[in-house]
């Protein structure tokens, strides 16, 4: 009798073991397989909480089919106290453990709300803006110079959310005495800067920043990435250039950047300043003679008189061989790789086309009726203007 009793106990034992495994692997395939959402989601994980919080929120909002099979997997995983605070973008059929490892993994908020400071060659501005999960595109919510009398309720209430990312947007071209003024006008850093840094040696790109970040540590910051972007572009130049250091690399990089907004042309830009300089012409180009009155403090906001033109500075390429002895505003890596890796053109002269873009030259003759096409275009334009203005804009 023990024996039929023991028997049946150790069948009982091996079926609950059978079955139990049984439910492993099936609770192990509802956590990696695919998951019920159809449309992308933005899951906020706020401060202090807690993974029953945030897997009752994911059922809540279709992401997961089971709360207690994502709380299991976290702890299987080792990650159910690596939670991490912040606005994470969940995609389309994300599994469990895929979702695991986005509100664990930590580092930038994905989606959400964030306030963006753009320093720009002509304005400053800040833009509070949302990403719709749906379209992964971001709506614009505010946008306003900081200077303005009044500051957007919206850009106040984003502020104040813990999730809100903050970004610091530099564009191609602005100047270092554009970056340190636009810097000490943003409310939400810190610190001193004595110094304005060279011109040429911040790098343009997108920083994210926390509220009360050392406007000096961000500069270092944007500093240590030009010095590594100026690097790989002196690394890839080609051989046969007639630049002698990096520093001269940057600043012809630096004209480049000022000369042309369109990506295409970069490099030919780039092919019209190598070839002048192969040929000792001199650059004459205007954004040096600008700078030259400037020093980049801010935008000349006219045109350049013919006397600027003949008015010796270091800066004035139309009166000076060669190089300018320093960059004249901070360029961007393409412009750092169209100085280094110009491209195989005959053109030595340029003049803008109308379009934006620029109508290359190789001989003067040709030059001149791009000249003279161009100089149309300023008049169409003016009287265009001036009949708009007469008739109120219509």
């Amino acid at each position: 009798m023990w024996r039929h009793i023991a028997a049946n106990a150790i069948t009982f034992l091996m079926v609950g073991l059978f079955l139990l495994g049984g439910i492993i692997l099936w609770g192990r395939g509802q956590y990696d397989a695919p998951g019920p959402l159809t449309q992308a989601v933005c899951v906020q994980v706020d401060r202090g909480s807690s993974m029953r919080r945030v897997s009752d929120q994911l059922v809540e909002q279709g992401a997961i089919t089971s709360a207690p099979i994502f709380r299991i997997g976290a702890d299987y995983e080792e990650k159910a106290s690596q939670l991490k605070a912040g606005s994470f973008l969940v995609e389309p059929e994300a599994s469990m453990q895929e979702i695991v490892d986005v509100i664990t993994r930590g580092g930038a908020s994905t989606c959400g709300t964030e306030i963006v400071y753009r320093i720009g060659v002509n304005r400053v501005s800040v833009q509070v803006r949302e990403l719709d999960p749906t379209t992964n595109r971001f709506v614009e919510l505010a946008e306003f110079a900081p200077e303005a009398e009044e500051t957007p309720a919206e850009y106040t209430e984003t502020l104040e959310q813990a999730d809100t990312r903050l970004r610091i947007a530099v564009a191609e071209g602005v100047t270092s005495w554009q970056i340190v003024n636009a810097l000490n006008g943003m409310d939400v850093l810190d610190g001193e800067v004595a110094e304005t840094p060279e011109e040429g040696t911040l790098a343009p790109d997108s920083y994210e920043v926390r509220r009360g970040d050392d406007r000096g540590a961000l500069l270092a910051r944007m500093e240590a990435a030009q010095v590594a972007n100026l690097a790989a572009a002196w690394e890839a130049r080609d051989d046969d250039l007639p630049i002698e250091s990096p520093e001269e690399l940057l600043i012809l990089a630096s004209i480049i950047e000022k000369e042309t907004g369109v990506a295409e042309e970069r490099e030919q830009v780039a092919s019209v300043f190598v070839n002048r300089l192969n040929q000792g012409m001199r650059l004459q180009t205007d954004p040096t003679v600008i700078y030259g009155i400037t020093r980049g403090e801010g935008v000349l906001g006219r045109g350049l008189r013919r006397s600027e033109l003949r008015q010796e500075t270091p800066w004035n390429t139309y009166v000076i061989p060669g190089l300018p002895p320093t960059p004249i505003a901070n360029p961007g890596r393409a412009s750092l790789m169209a100085a280094a890796q110009p491209g195989d053109t005959p053109y030595i002269f340029f003049v803008a086309d109308g379009t934006g873009g620029h109508a290359f030259a190789e001989t003067l003759d040709e030059h001149n009726r791009n000249v003279a096409r161009w100089r149309e275009i300023e008049a169409e334009r003016g009287s265009a203007a001036a009949g708009n203005a007469s008739t109120g804009g219509n």
